[in-house]
């Protein structure tokens, strides 16, 4: 026959005790702070739905965890977002944002929080659209500067004439010249030729007529 190990006395009472410390404590707190708290939607971070917790009564910051849902809408109804889960900011008391990014664009946000009270709050927040690439990334366009034009003023451009080559002498020029020198040179030599023919001519003539006489 199988027998059922018996549970612990001293364990069970423990383990009752704790159960009923856990039960009481969210009465007495709420008996503390309020039984409602105040949920402000501050607006976004970088598309983050930004909201402040506190107790209703008296402002405190809420130290439990909280449970709260966020719905976010468009304002024709068209486009709807969630619901996500609110988480505690980093450093703050009362400062809760969602892990989720929201689009671009106007939207309505209801925040619904259950625990470790009740508490509701709505706000129209608007998400800018932004450029994907840092500043330090975006590829910059660099004026380009258009070649200088070579302009040629009207003297340059004109071609510089050359010095005319010297013209050769006529090959026909030079004996024609060389001709007529060497006809001047017979002629002086002919009209020397009768010179002497005619004076040796007169001087036998005269010796001729002497002998005569």
């Amino acid at each position: 026959m199988r027998r059922h190990r018996a549970f612990p006395a001293g364990k069970g009472l423990g383990l009752l005790l704790m159960l009923f410390v856990q039960a009481l404590a969210v009465p007495a707190t709420a008996q503390a702070h309020g039984d409602t708290v105040e949920v402000v939607v501050t607006g976004q971070r970088d598309g983050h739905v930004t909201t402040e917790i506190t107790w209703e009564n008296d402002g405190d910051a809420v130290a439990e965890a909280v449970a709260a849902t966020v719905n976010a809408t468009s304002p024709d109804g068209s486009r709807s977002l969630g619901p996500w889960p609110l988480v505690r900011d980093p450093g703050t008391r009362t400062g809760w944002s969602t892990a989720e990014v929201l689009t671009p664009g106007t939207w309505k946000v209801s925040v619904d929080v259950g625990f470790p009270a009740l508490g509701h709050g709505v706000g129209e927040i608007s998400v800018p659209a932004v450029d994907p690439s840092p500043p330090g990334t975006r590829p910059t366009r660099t004026p380009t500067t258009p070649a200088p034009v070579r302009t040629t003023s009207a003297a340059s451009a004109a071609p510089v004439p050359s010095a005319p080559a010297p013209v050769p002498s006529s090959p026909s020029a030079s004996p024609a010249g060389d001709g007529e020198g060497r006809t001047v040179g017979w002629t002086v030599a002919g009209l020397a030729g009768f010179a002497l023919v005619g004076a040796a001519a007169g001087l036998f003539v005269r010796r001729a007529r002497a002998r005569r006489s």
